[in-house]
């Protein structure tokens, strides 16, 4: 076999344990969400916020309610820095659009100078937010923004005795941003990257806050201003242009990539576009002839690996592409051979099975690369209903689309013209997807690792709601 096709062989292989972890990590989420109420699919669960931590705060100059979300100054305060300051047990979660919380103002108490904001870990708990580096805070008395240093700037409106106040953060943006009783009332660059905590001080003789993390609903319509801030992100996205032909010429190559033949021709006689599909030649290397090549055979093989029938596919890659199973330990034969082993248990011929996989997979036993597949495979006789196993996944469609998928690469990476090998693994499409992961994987590096990572399910989803 060619080098290329031991690396596209062993790209496919690596998909299909990434899928194994796939299944095994749903298995295990699906069974603890009961009690930790986590979705299976929350690959970036953060805890939150819930109450003030008690532990590092100001010491005598504020009382923590026991409900550890009211926060009392009882003294009087005799110089700056007697500030009674209290931190969250937890800093604001970072993987998310927006983060926010408010405060209530229960008493101004004599001077009316608490505030609200956010603090680095490691912040002196003697100081108001925003006087020290690395510290953001939106001043009750004066109605100033403070970050960083002790000279505030002019922001808002001063609050007192009845007001609700509220901080947040929008990782889109990158800004902090302050509300007063449900009205935005501005917002700021956060230049901070690191983990924040969500803050709030007291500084004259009586003067008491409550906090809400959320337990109870806010006095600012937090679902409305982050469906506002997605509209602004697709708003930014529907103004870019793109070539008139692009679309099609995308979709079209993705058909051809995939030997879809009969949705190819479909396409193009519904579409009836004069305009010909945009040239991609320069940009990878092959072009229309490339992704047409053995469109008829690559699709009637995608077919026979979809209906189950892997003797039939064996029998006409022997005929058509006989170098590229002429090596019986190779990848693209150890996967037809544990598909023909899945068919066998997917019909209930267990007995055939137990005598196939003796057969065949005999010769991979000893291969490392092979090892953890061929226990899979072998776990699915150990349960009377193995569908709903841990290795049921084997069972499913997408186990048949990864065979196909290898057969259909390695096919096209026979075509003579064809100038990079690895190029067969993926269509235009997909390519674009990846490039588009990793133009928002790299923002959100830029961003200190904060924000929203690419879920295109949630995106096309959005996209259907709409």
């Amino acid at each position: 076999m060619a080098p290329e096709n031991d690396v596209i062989g062993s790209y496919f292989l690596e998909l299909w344990r990434l899928n194994s972890k796939a299944a095994s990590a749903a298995a295990t989420a699906t069974t603890s969400s009961s009690t930790s109420g986590m979705s299976a699919e929350d690959s970036e669960f953060e805890e939150a916020p819930t109450e003030l931590d008690t532990v590092n705060s100001s010491g005598g100059f504020s009382v923590v309610g026991p409900d550890k979300l009211s926060v009392h100054y009882p003294n009087v305060h005799l110089h700056g820095h007697d500030v009674g300051v209290v931190q969250a047990n937890k800093p604001a979660p970072s993987k998310r659009l927006i983060y926010y919380f408010e405060i209530f103002v229960k008493n101004a108490g004599a001077k009316g100078q608490m505030s609200i904001g956010f603090t680095a870990p490691g912040f002196k708990m003697r100081r108001q937010p925003g006087w020290e580096a690395n510290s953001y805070g939106y001043h009750g008395d004066d109605g100033l923004l403070y970050r960083g240093h002790g000279k505030g700037e002019a922001f808002g409106p001063t609050y007192t005795t009845g007001d609700t106040v509220g901080g947040g953060i929008n990782y889109a943006t990158q800004e902090f941003f302050f509300t007063k009783n449900g009205s935005v009332v501005g917002a700021v660059y956060k230049d901070v990257k690191g983990p924040l905590f969500p803050t709030v001080a007291v500084h004259s003789q009586n003067e008491e806050v409550t906090v809400n993390f959320g337990k109870d609903p806010f006095k600012f319509d937090i679902k409305k201003f982050e469906a506002e801030e997605r509209k602004k992100q697709e708003m930014t996205v529907d103004n870019i242009c793109i070539p008139q032909n692009a679309s099609y010429g995308i979709v079209r190559s993705y058909l051809q990539h995939y030997g879809y033949e009969e949705t190819l021709k479909l396409f193009d006689m519904a579409s009836k576009s004069t305009v010909p599909p945009i040239s991609l030649v320069q940009e990878n290397g092959s072009n229309e002839e490339d992704t047409i090549y053995a469109i008829n055979q690559r699709k009637t093989l995608r077919q026979l690996i979809r209906n189950g029938e892997i003797d039939e596919a064996f029998r006409k890659l022997r005929d058509w592409y006989p170098q590229i199973v002429q090596d019986d330990k190779s990848a693209i034969c150890f996967l037809l051979h544990c598909q023909k082993f899945i068919e066998l248990v997917r019909i209930s011929k267990l007995e055939e099975a137990v005598v196939y996989g003796r057969n065949e997979f005999e010769k991979f036993y000893r291969l490392a690369e092979f090892d953890d597949l061929v226990k899979d495979c072998a776990a699915l006789l150990a349960y009377e209903q193995p569908l709903k196993s841990s290795v049921g996944y084997l069972l499913g469609d997408a186990q048949r689309e990864i065979v196909a998928d290898a057969i259909n690469s390695l096919i096209l990476s026979t075509n003579p013209n064809a100038k990079v090998g690895k190029s067969c693994l993926h269509s235009c499409l997909e390519r674009l997807l990846r490039q588009l992961t990793a133009c928002f994987l790299e923002k959100r590096s830029l961003n200190g690792d904060q924000g929203e990572g690419f879920h295109l399910r949630r995106i096309l989803n959005s996209s259907r709601k709409a």
